[in-house]
C-alpha cells in the first residue's frame, strides 16, 4: 500500500502498516479493529467518529497559524503587573527554547542522564537565592500568583496558631496574585484581609503571615523593615518566632535594590519572565520561590541538590524527595507535580550570558528611561505619585483627561495601565528606547493645554536615581564563575551544547515512561511558539488586540470538548496539578450553589497518582481511600460501602481512566453511577487520555469533569519537567463554575465561578499552538489511529517480555490485555538475585535508554509506555535490551556473576570508569559500556556513576559548588 507522506499522521505514528500487522500477529489478532474491540469495553466505545475536521498538511497548518498570529496586534505594552517585554538572546532562543535536545527531555528523576539540565536548574536556584538574599530556592513554580499561594500554604504548615487563621495581603500586590491567593485561601478555609500594609495588625486574631509586593504593582518602593520586625514579634509561626513575611518581587529590580532576605522577609516569590522569556500572552514562564533554610522541608516543588557518585565525583539530583506529594499524598502541603524547567533554563542562561554586571547594566538602563519619563511628565504639569520607583511610574491626571491620554497612546500603538479614574501607570522594560519614551510623553502631552507641542522640549534621558538610598543594594550576587565566564557567543554556545550532551532526550532514544506519554513533539508543531505574533503579546493587552489568540482558543476549546464529550473547556489551568485543583473547585462551587456546602468528602482509589489526594486536600476536601483488588481495579464493594457511608457529605470521586495500573476497568460506568446515586460528582484524571481519544469519551462514560494533560496526549513537550498545560472539560451543569480572572473577562460570571487558579487568563497560551497543530494535522482519523497504535505498542512490548518467561505482567484487563501502558514485575529478582528495580533501571542507561517509570504505582516494578510515535524497530531494541538485562540477572541467579559486584549493581557505567587505568570488576569493560552493537554506534553516556541521593540529603547544598568540584572526563 502506498504511503501518503503529505499526511502528518504518517510522520507522527511510528509503526508502519506492515509493522502494525507484524505486531498484531505477535498478539494473535487479524486486524487492528479486532484487537481494539478486545481491549476496550464495548459499553464505553464511542458511537461514530469524532466531529473533528479532516486532517490538514503541515504546510497548511503553518499557513493557518501564521494567519492567526498576524491577527494579534503587537502594541508596546507598558502594563507591568509582573509581565514585561524582554530580549531573548538568540543564542539561547536557538539552542535552548527551539532545541529538541532541551525541550524533549523528561523530568530529571534519573539523575545520571540529566546532569546537564540539573546543572542549568542549579544555576537558576543560585541566581534566585543570590538575588533574593535567601538561603534556598527551588527549581521553579508555575507562575507568580501560584507561587504566592504556595508561600501562604507553607506559612500555614509551620504556623503555631490554632482555630480560624488569617493571612494579610498587601492591597498593592498585582491583582491576579491577590485573586489566586484568595481562591486558594477560600478552599482551605483561611481568612484573607487585603489592605494597605500600614493597616496590618499582627496582634489581632490568628494572623499567620502576610504577602507584600516589592516594588508594588503601582511602582512604589517601600521600606518594610519595621513591618517585618512586628510580624516576627507576634509569635505566630514556628522557627521564626512570629508571623512569616512573603515578598512578591522582581529579579531585575533586585539587581539594584536591597534583597528581601536582607531586610527581614522569610519567603520571596515572583516571575523570572523578564529574564529572556517571551511574554507569550501570559506564559509559560518560570516562577521562583526562595526561603530560609529552616523551611526547606516545606519548600514546594523540586529542589536540585549537590551530591556525589560512587567514585566521589560531584553529581546533581533532585533533593529531599520525601516532600513529594507522591509519597505524602493527602498529608502533602502542596500538590505541585511539575515545574517550568525549560523556561527556568532560559532565565538562568540569560543570567549566565549577561553576568551580574550585564544584568545591572540592563536594570540601570530601564531605570534611566523610567526616570526620564517621570521628569518629563512633571515638566508637563502632571504629578508623579511615588517619588521612589524602579521601572514603573504612577501618574496623577485629571479625570476628564485620562481617557484622552489612554486613547492617544493607543493611537501610537501603546498600551498604558489605568490604575483608577485619575491615575495611570507606565511600566518600562529592557526593550524601551529614547524614542519609545518620547512617544509616551507625547501621549501624555495631549492632555495638557499645549497639546503634543509641549512634549517637544522634554529631556528623554536622566542620570537621576529614584531608588531609595536606604534600599540600594550593597551586596554582590551571581559571583560564581558560571555567571562570569560565558559572555561571548562562542563560550555560551559551547556551554549550552556541553550541558545538552550530558542529558538523554527524545533526540537520542525513546523515553518509555508509564503515565507520562513521551510522544513525538513534531517540529511543525513547535515552530510557531517563538513567532512574534504569539510571543510578544502582553496577557493584559485589550482583548481586541488578541483576535488571533481568541480564534485559536475557540477552536481548541471546541475540539477538546468534542474529544472529551463535555460541554465547556477552560484553558486557564497551566499544569495537570492545577487542572486537578481547578476541577475539584468547580465541583465544590457547584455543591455550594445548590446549598450542599457540606459535600466535601472525596473518594480516591489507593492506586491513584499522588497528586489526586494532595489536590483534594488543597481544595478543602477530606480524603477517603477506596480499596483496589488484586487485579488493580477499584474494589466495587468497598466503593459502594464508602459511598453509602459518606452519602450525606460525598462531594466527589477522583478516578483515573484507564486506571493508574494501565487497565480499562470494565466497571467504570457502574463506578460513576454509584457516585452519582449518592450525591457526588465524578472527577476523571486525564493523565491516560492517550488511550481514549477517538475510542471513548469521559463525558459519555459518566464523568462530570476531567483535566487534560496537553503535555502528554496533545504533544506539548515536557521540557525537562515543564511546561505543561492542564485545561479542564466540564459537563453542562458545571459550566457556570469554571475559573474566571480579575483583569481580563474570560466569559465566566464572577459570582458563580470557582475563582482564579492561574495568573494569566488562559494559562500558558504561547504553547497552545502546539496542541492546535497536532489536532489539526492528525484530523479525526489520525487521532483515533494514534490511540489504537499506542495501545497496540504497549501490548506488543508486554507480550514480547512475557513470551519466553522473561518478565511477568503485573496487571491486565479483559483478554489479558492492557491499555497504553503496562507494569512489569521485577520484584521476584530481589530474592532470587539481590537485584532491585533501581539496578535494572540504571543498567538500561548503559543500553542507551531512559528507564521506564520506577516503582510507580507499585513499588519494585517498571511501568512502560511506548506511545504511538515510536517505530517498531525502537520498540524491539528496547525489548531486546530488557531481555538481555534479564539474562544478566539470571547470571547472578545461577552464581555465574557475583551477587554484590555485577553489571547491574555497578550500573550505570560512565566513560570515565571505562577509561580508568585499573579495572577490578569481574566482567569486561566492553560488556559494561557496549552491551549491544547499537551502543557502539551511538548512545548518551552518563557523565557520572550512580548518584548517592542519601549523601546529598544529609549534606544539603542547593547552590552552585566550586567549579573544580565538577566531574571531568
Amino acid at each position: 500500500m502506498a504511503i501518503d507522506r503529505d499526511q502528518f499522521q504518517e510522520r507522527h505514528i511510528g509503526p508502519s502498516a506492515e509493522d502494525q500487522a507484524a505486531m498484531l500477529e505477535t498478539l494473535g489478532y487479524d486486524s487492528l479493529d479486532q484487537f481494539i474491540d478486545a481491549v476496550v469495553p464495548a459499553d464505553i466505545r464511542m458511537q461514530g467518529s469524532l466531529k473533528i475536521p479532516d486532517a490538514i498538511t503541515e504546510r497548511e497548518a503553518l499557513d493557518q497559524l501564521r494567519r492567526l498570529a498576524t491577527q494579534n496586534q503587537i502594541f508596546r505594552s507598558y502594563l507591568g503587573m509582573g509581565y514585561h517585554d524582554c530580549v531573548t538572546p538568540t543564542v539561547i532562543q536557538r539552542n535552548v527554547l527551539e532545541n529538541p535536545g532541551w525541550y524533549t527531555a523528561y523530568t530529571p528523576y534519573q539523575a545520571e542522564i540529566a546532569q546537564g539540565r540539573l546543572e542549568a536548574l542549579l544555576n537558576f536556584q543560585t541566581m534566585v537565592a543570590d538575588l533574593t538574599g535567601l538561603e534556598i530556592a527551588n527549581a521553579s513554580l508555575l507562575d507568580e500568583g501560584t507561587a504566592a499561594a504556595e508561600a501562604m500554604h507553607l506559612t500555614e504548615a509551620v504556623s503555631k496558631h490554632q482555630g480560624q487563621l488569617t493571612y494579610l495581603v498587601d492591597a498593592n500586590c498585582h491583582p491576579q496574585t491577590i485573586a489566586v491567593v484568595r481562591t486558594r485561601a477560600a478552599a482551605r478555609g483561611l481568612d484573607i484581609v487585603v489592605t494597605d500594609p500600614a493597616q496590618f495588625d499582627f496582634a489581632k486574631g490568628n494572623v499567620i503571615g502576610a504577602l507584600l509586593q516589592y516594588p508594588a504593582t503601582d511602582g512604589a518602593i517601600r521600606d518594610y523593615r519595621a513591618l517585618c520586625a512586628a510580624a516576627h514579634a507576634s509569635g505566630g509561626a514556628a522557627g521564626s518566632g512570629g508571623a512569616l513575611i512573603t515578598v512578591a518581587t522582581d529579579l531585575l529590580a533586585l539587581t539594584l535594590l536591597t534583597p528581601p532576605g536582607e531586610w527581614g522577609a522569610d519567603i520571596a516569590v515572583g516571575n523570572s519572565q523578564r529574564f529572556g522569556v517571551p511574554l507569550g500572552y501570559g506564559g509559560p514562564h518560570a516562577a521562583f520561590f526562595a526561603t530560609r533554610d529552616e523551611y526547606k522541608r516545606h519548600l514546594p516543588g523540586r529542589i536540585i541538590g549537590v551530591s556525589k557518585d560512587r567514585a566521589g565525583r560531584t553529581g546533581l539530583r533532585m533533593a529531599l524527595q520525601t516532600r513529594e506529594q507522591h509519597i505524602r499524598r493527602e498529608k502533602a502541603t502542596s500538590n505541585v507535580c511539575t515545574a517550568q524547567v525549560l523556561l527556568a533554563v532560559v532565565a538562568a542562561m540569560y543570567a549566565v550570558y549577561h553576568g551580574p554586571e550585564g544584568l545591572k547594566r540592563i536594570a540601570r538602563r530601564v531605570h534611566a528611561h523610567t526616570a526620564a519619563l517621570a521628569e518629563a511628565l512633571e515638566k508637563l504639569g502632571y504629578g508623579v505619585v511615588h517619588r521612589e520607583f524602579f521601572d514603573t511610574v504612577a501618574v496623577e491626571v485629571p479625570q476628564d483627561v485620562l481617557p484622552r491620554i489612554i486613547n492617544a497612546a493607543r493611537a501610537k500603538q501603546i498600551n498604558l495601565r489605568t490604575l483608577s479614574q485619575t491615575r495611570i501607570a507606565v511600566a518600562f522594560d529592557e526593550t524601551v528606547t529614547e524614542l519609545d519614551v518620547a512617544h509616551v510623553v507625547a501621549a501624555f502631552a495631549t492632555g495638557t493645554d499645549g497639546g503634543s507641542r509641549r512634549s517637544g522640549g522634554a529631556v528623554l534621558r536622566s542620570d537621576k536615581s529614584f531608588l531609595p538610598d536606604s534600599l540600594t543594594r550593597t551586596t554582590s550576587f551571581c559571583t560564581h564563575p558560571v555567571f562570569n565566564t560565558h559572555h561571548s557567543e562562542t563560550e555560551m554556545l559551547r556551554y549550552l551544547k556541553r550541558l545538552e550532551d550530558r542529558d538523554l532526550s527524545l533526540t537520542s532514544a525513546m523515553i518509555p515512561l508509564g503515565s507520562c506519554t513521551m510522544k513525538l513533539n513534531a517540529t511543525t508543531e513547535m515552530i510557531p511558539i517563538t513567532w512574534r505574533g504569539f510571543g510578544k503579546l502582553h496577557p493584559f493587552a485589550p482583548r481586541e488586540q488578541a483576535q488571533g489568540y481568541a480564534a485559536l482558543f475557540k477552536q481548541l476549546e471546541e475540539w477538546l470538548a468534542e474529544i472529551t464529550g463535555f460541554a465547556r473547556v477552560s484553558l486557564q489551568p497551566n499544569a495537570g496539578s492545577q487542572g486537578e485543583f481547578a476541577g475539584l473547585l468547580v465541583i465544590r462551587a457547584y455543591h455550594e450553589h445548590r446549598g450542599d456546602k457540606h459535600r466535601t468528602t472525596c473518594l480516591i482509589p489507593q492506586s491513584a497518582h499522588g497528586t489526586n489526594p494532595a489536590s483534594a486536600v488543597m481544595a478543602g476536601m477530606q480524603v477517603v481511600v477506596v480499596k483496589t483488588d488484586a487485579q488493580g481495579n477499584i474494589d466495587l464493594a468497598d466503593l459502594e460501602a464508602k459511598a453509602k457511608e459518606y452519602r450525606d457529605t460525598l462531594g466527589a470521586l477522583m478516578v483515573t481512566y484507564p486506571s493508574t495500573h494501565g487497565v480499562f476497568e470494565a466497571s467504570i460506568k457502574k463506578i460513576c453511577r454509584v457516585v452519582h446515586e449518592n450525591g457526588g460528582q465524578v472527577y476523571m484524571d486525564g493523565a491516560n487520555m492517550n488511550a481514549q481519544v477517538g475510542l471513548c469519551r469521559p463525558g459519555d462514560i459518566g464523568a462530570d469533569v476531567c483535566h487534560l494533560n496537553l503535555h502528554k496526549t496533545f504533544c506539548i513537550p515536557h521540557g525537562g519537567g515543564g511546561p505543561g498545560m492542564g485545561p479542564i472539560g466540564v459537563a453542562e451543569h458545571l459550566a457556570p463554575y469554571l475559573p474566571t480572572h480579575p483583569v481580563v473577562d474570560v466569559g465566566v460570571p464572577l459570582a458563580a465561578s470557582a475563582g482564579t487558579v492561574s495568573s494569566a487568563p488562559w494559562g500558558s497560551p504561547s504553547i497552545l499552538p502546539i496542541s492546535w497543530a497536532y489536532i489539526a494535522m492528525m484530523g479525526r482519523e489520525g487521532l483515533t489511529l494514534a490511540t489504537k497504535v499506542a495501545i497496540l505498542s504497549a501490548n506488543y512490548i508486554a507480550r514480547r517480555l512475557q513470551d519466553g518467561g522473561h518478565y511477568e505482567l503485573l496487571y491486565a484487563g479483559q483478554h489479558g490485555l492492557v491499555a497504553h501502558e503496562c507494569i512489569i514485575d521485577t520484584r521476584p529478582f530481589k530474592s532470587s538475585a539481590g537485584v532491585d528495580v533501581e539496578d535494572i533501571a540504571k543498567r538500561l542507561i548503559d543500553y542507551g535508554f531512559h528507564p521506564p517509570t520506577v516503582s510507580f504505582p507499585v513499588a519494585g516494578t517498571l511501568m512502560v509506555e511506548p506511545t504511538e510515535s515510536e517505530p517498531k524497530v525502537e520498540l524491539d531494541r528496547f525489548v531486546d535490551a530488557l531481555i538481555a538485562i534479564r539474562e544478566e540477572v539470571r547470571e547472578v541467579e545461577t552464581g555465574e556473576a557475583d551477587r554484590d559486584n555485577n553489571l547491574l549493581k555497578n550500573a550505570p557505567h560512565p566513560l570515565a570508569d571505562l577509561l580508568a587505568e585499573s579495572w577490578d570488576r569481574p566482567y569486561s569493560r566492553e560488556r559494561a559500556g557496549f552491551p549491544t552493537p547499537a551502543t557502539r554506534e551511538h548512545k548518551v553516556w552518563p557523565p557520572v556513576s550512580r548518584i548517592d541521593a542519601a549523601f546529598g540529603d544529609r549534606n544539603l547544598m542547593c547552590t552552585c559548588p566550586p567549579v573544580e568540584a565538577y566531574a571531568t572526563v
